[in-house]
């Protein structure tokens, strides 16, 4: 009698019904949807922190190359805007950056294409990169223009190099129009001291975000490595135009954005960093982009 009792005190035991899983599930789906979005954004804080401190690092290279060489890296080098040996500013300070090991690698007298080089324009180096800037972090593929004949007639397109997230400012021309004469602070066998930087360090931008996100043709990436004759927008792999504002929806493969929310992150002459926000005024947007044409203006 006990026994039968017992046998079914067992088995009157409550338990979850259907309707009460189905209510503690979707309790922890709103849970995970209300705390997923701060979770996001603190990481995305922490990549833009971590992108804030690769161009203060690059700022700081900057000012080391300039108190040995009393000016700043030329945009890139070149006998012509097009021609060799082609290395950008990137490669220029990488003795001032601790990378004096892959330094010795490149023999910058050469073409960044010769063989002697191949092993140093493909290294991934983190600084140039930024943690928000998804995809490879070794190379990308350069693509020959069509009906582009090579003038130097090395036929090395198409070549990988490794990627940058970071480009120089050239200003807020064209770059194809004057590659020798931008109005910023990088452009082809640019020679440009702090005392040639009328409009001051602090209001002057040096180095900016390029990340890979397009809305052209093109779709290969930044390099910090240098210009390739022949290769598809070649200039404007290493230095970029304020023709346009950061992030700008129908901008061109030149423009500075990032995939920050927002805006995008610039180095500026006195090595301090400043995000630059999508909805900044152009004028003085265009004004902290060249070094000389007295604009007043204020990093907002």
């Amino acid at each position: 009698m006990n026994l039968d009792r017992c046998r079914r005190a067992q088995g009157s035991r409550p338990a979850f019904t259907l309707v009460e899983l189905l209510v503690v599930i979707a309790i922890i789906g709103l849970l995970v949807a209300l705390l997923l979005p701060a979770v996001q954004a603190a990481r995305e804080a922490a990549r833009r922190m971590s992108c804030k401190n690769n161009l203060r690092q690059i700022g700081l290279a900057m000012h080391h190359y300039h108190d040995v060489h009393k000016r700043l890296p030329s945009g890139w080098v070149g006998e012509t805007a097009e021609g060799p040996p082609g290395w950008a500013w990137g490669s220029l300070v990488l003795p001032f950056m601790e990378e004096q090991n892959l330094s010795d690698l490149i023999v910058y007298e050469e073409h960044i294409d010769e063989a002697i080089n191949s092993q140093a324009r493909i290294r991934h180096l983190p600084l140039f990169r930024c943690p928000s800037d998804t995809g490879s972090n070794r190379t990308f593929l350069l693509r020959e223009e069509p009906g582009h004949t090579d003038p130097h007639g090395h036929g090395a397109l198409p070549m990988e190099l490794s990627r940058a997230s970071y480009v120089g400012v050239f200003g807020t021309q064209e770059i194809e129009d004057s590659p020798s004469a931008g109005n910023g602070l990088m452009f082809h066998n640019s020679d440009i001291g702090f005392e040639d930087i009328v409009d001051g360090l602090s209001q002057t931008l040096m180095v900016g975000e390029r990340c890979a996100r397009v809305q052209t043709t093109l779709t290969a990436y930044s390099t910090w490595v240098g210009v390739i004759h022949g290769g598809e927008a070649a200039m404007a792999r290493v230095v970029g135009s304020a023709d346009h504002t950061p992030n700008h929806r129908a901008g061109h493969f030149e423009d500075f954005r990032s995939e920050h929310p927002q805006g995008a992150q610039f180095v500026l002459g006195d090595a301090s960093v400043q995000m630059l926000m999508e909805n900044i005024d152009e004028a003085v947007y265009r004004g902290l982009a060249t070094r000389d044409l007295g604009e007043v203006v204020r990093v907002p």
